[in-house]
Parts: structure tokens; sequence; C-alpha cells
């Protein structure tokens, strides 16, 4: 689920980042850290990556809830409070400065000075701003309407996967593969 977290929080920090880019300064250009920077405030990405976090936190919580329920027939009473707390926590010491200097580099290996001032005409623009706006909503209701979608497929992969390690189990050991790591 942690990995699913973080993919969908990479998800809300590229996707508006993919818009072609129209305007022809310098194709080839290079983008100064500069420029990503005014993208990145252009974008209000400090605030766009939070709220998604958010958006995806409450996704997850109905997604561990739900799995629990699945599992075991119930929660625990102070289940939820608990994972919310968990989730809480998780969201607001996320440490989304340093995400966000560790990525410019990346911008700056896929975008020319010429794409990234396109993206920011874009994103300075009242459309742009209502993408930048409302995305977090979007996930959130594209999230809703997943989730039984995401819930029943990991169901299945779970049963097929326990039934895989069972059929596993079943089969004679043999002599370890070479290089593979040895047994605890």
């Amino acid at each position: 689920m942690k990995r699913l977290l973080i993919a969908f929080a990479c998800f809300a920090f590229f996707a508006p980042g993919l818009v072609q880019s129209g305007l022809a300064q310098s194709a080839n250009e290079p983008t100064t850290r500069d420029d990503v920077i005014l993208y990145l405030r252009t974008m209000h990405t400090h605030d766009l990556f939070q709220r998604t976090m958010e958006v995806q936190s409450q996704a997850m919580q109905q997604m561990m809830h739900d799995q629990m329920v699945q599992d075991k027939g119930s929660v625990p009473a102070d289940f939820d409070a608990r994972r919310k707390k968990l989730m809480d926590d998780l969201v607001k010491n996320m440490p989304v400065d340093e995400i966000t200097n560790a990525m410019i580099p990346a911008y700056q290996n896929h975008f020319t000075k010429s794409d990234i001032e396109a993206m920011n005409a874009f994103y300075s623009s009242p459309v742009g701003q209502k993408v930048i706006e409302e995305l977090p909503a979007v996930m959130q209701e594209g999230m809703q309407a997943a989730m039984p979608i995401m819930n029943n497929y990991l169901t299945e992969w779970k049963g097929r996967m326990q039934q895989e390690m069972q059929e596993m189990l079943k089969t004679p050991s043999r002599a370890p593969t070479p290089g593979a790591l040895p047994k605890n």
C-alpha cells in the first residue's frame, strides 16, 4: 500500500508536466534550475502535493478498512482512529520540499527551456489554474470510482497468490539455483 501511495503521489507530481509544449524559443536550450523552480511555483506544487496526499490518504484509509473487514470480518474498535492518526502523520510529515528539490534534475533532463516556458504559460492561464485547483478533487472522485475495481482485483490477485504459494509448498525442494539467495 505504501508503494501505491507513493505511486499516486508521483503521478500527481508529474502528470501536469506532460503537457505538450508549443512555444519555440530555442527547442534544444537546456532548462535551468530556476526555470524549473518557477514552473513548480506556477503549479503551486507544494500545495498540490499536500492536497493530493490528503486525497490519497483518504482513499487508502478506506481501502485498509475494507480489506480488514474482508480479511477479519470486522475491525477493532479503535482501528479507524488509529489508522487515521497514522495516515495523517504520514501526510503531515512528508518532506515535500526535499522531494521537490530532488525532482528538479528530472525536469531538467526531460524538458527544454521552451517546454518549461510553454507549461508555465499554460498553467498561468485561467484554464491552467483551474486544472491545478480541480486536480485533487478529480483524483479523489476518480479514486472513489476506481476503488471497488482495485479492491476486487487485489482480492482476486491475493487468492491467486495464496494458491500459487500453496502449490509451491507442495512441490519437492531441489538444489538452490546458482545466484539464488540463501535461506535464513
